[in-house]
C-alpha cells in the first residue's frame, strides 16, 4: 500500500489541477481542456523517464539481496546526475519548442492560450519530479516504501490546498490566478517534494549523492539498457495516449475537457495499479536475501551435525 500510495502522486498533481480549474467561472471548460492536454503530456514524458526509477530500483534490491550493496557507494550519485541532465535537457528542448508543440495537440484560440501558460510554468517541474523518482527508487531498492509514501501524502496535501488558494484566490488579498494558479500550485508542490526525498534520503540511509564522474560505475552499464527498453515500452504506450489527446482537441473544447477527465481517471488508475510492480520489484530482493540466509544456516547446521 505505501508503494500505491507513493506512486500515485504524479496523476493525483494532474487530476487536482484539473479538478479545480474545471470549476473555474466563464472559462472552466476551456480551462479543463487546456489542463488536460499539456497535462497529459507532461505525465507521458514523466513516465517515459521516470522509467529509470524502476531499473534503479531493481539493481538496489537486487545487490541488497545477495549482500553485495557495500559495492554501489558510487551509483545513487551517477544515476541520480544521469537523471538530472537527461531531464534538464528534455525540458529546455520542450521549452523552446512550446507553440509547434501546442499547435500538433490541436490547441487552437482561447485553449492555446490557456495551455501555454500552463505548459511554460509545468514543464519546470520535470527535473524535480524525475529527481524525486530516483529517490523514490533508492528507497525501494532498500525495501523502504514507507517515507516516499509521506512524502507523496505532504505533496498531495500541499497541492490541493494551493489549487484552491491561488486558483480562485482570496477576497482582499490574493486575485485568483485561474490556470496559471493551478501551475505554480504543482510546481511547488513538485518542488517541495523532491526537498524532502532529498531530505529523507540523507538522514534516513547511508547513500552518498555525490556524483563521482572519474570512473563509470559497472551498474551504470546494466542501468542504461534496462531504462532503455523500459523507455521504448512507456513510449510506445504514451505516443498511443498523446494522440487521442490531440484528436480529442480536434474535436472541439468540450470533447477535450470530457477526454481530461477520462484520461486523468485512467493514469491514476494506472499509475495506482503500478504499486503492485514496485512491491514484487522490492520482495525480488527480499527473497534473494532469504534464499542466501537460509542456505547460509543450513550450510552451518550441516557442518554441526558432521
Amino acid at each position: 500500500m505505501p508503494a500505491i500510495i507513493a506512486g500515485i502522486s504524479e496523476p493525483v498533481l494532474s487530476s487536482t489541477d484539473a479538478a479545480i480549474v474545471g470549476n473555474i467561472a466563464n472559462e472552466g471548460t476551456a480551462s479543463l481542456a487546456a489542463a488536460g492536454i499539456v497535462g497529459g503530456l507532461l505525465s507521458a514524458i514523466v513516465w517515459i523517464l521516470g522509467q529509470t526509477r524502476s531499473a534503479i530500483s531493481a539493481i538496489v534490491s537486487q545487490n541488497l539481496g545477495s549482500g553485495t550493496i557495500s559495492t554501489l557507494k558510487t551509483f545513487p550519485g551517477q544515476a541520480m546526475f544521469a537523471n538530472l541532465v537527461l531531464s534538464i535537457i528534455i525540458v529546455l528542448i520542450a521549452f523552446s519548442l512550446t507553440a509547434p508543440i501546442l499547435h500538433m495537440l490541436n490547441a487552437k484560440g482561447e485553449i492555446f492560450d490557456l495551455s501555454k501558460t500552463y505548459y511554460e510554468i509545468r514543464i519546470w517541474g520535470i527535473p524535480l519530479t524525475l529527481f524525486m523518482h530516483t529517490m523514490f527508487g533508492l528507497f525501494r531498492g532498500f525495501q523502504n516504501t514507507f517515507w516516499p509514501m509521506v512524502i507523496a501524502a505532504i505533496g498531495t496535501v500541499l497541492n490541493i490546498g494551493l489549487d484552491v488558494v491561488l486558483v480562485y484566490g482570496i477576497d482582499g488579498y490574493l486575485p485568483a490566478m485561474n490556470i496559471e494558479g493551478a501551475a505554480w500550485a504543482s510546481l511547488i508542490s513538485q518542488f517541495v517534494m523532491a526537498a524532502l526525498a532529498l531530505f529523507f534520503i540523507l538522514k534516513k540511509t547511508n547513500v552518498s549523492l555525490k556524483p563521482r564522474l572519474k570512473k563509470l560505475h559497472p551498474e551504470m552499464k546494466r542501468l542504461i539498457p534496462m531504462s532503455l527498453n523500459l523507455f521504448l515500452r512507456a513510449t510506445a504506450l504514451n505516443v498511443a495516449l498523446i494522440l487521442a489527446t490531440r484528436q480529442a482537441a480536434a474535436l472541439g473544447k468540450e470533447a477535450a475537457a470530457a477526454h481530461a477527465i477520462a484520461i486523468n481517471v485512467w493514469l491514476f488508475t494506472a499509475f495506482f495499479i503500478d504499486g503492485y510492480g514496485a512491491a514484487g520489484n522490492i520482495l525480488g530482493g527480499e527473497i534473494v536475501r532469504r534464499e542466501k540466509l537460509f542456505g547460509a544456516l543450513e550450510t552451518n547446521q550441516k557442518s554441526e551435525y558432521v
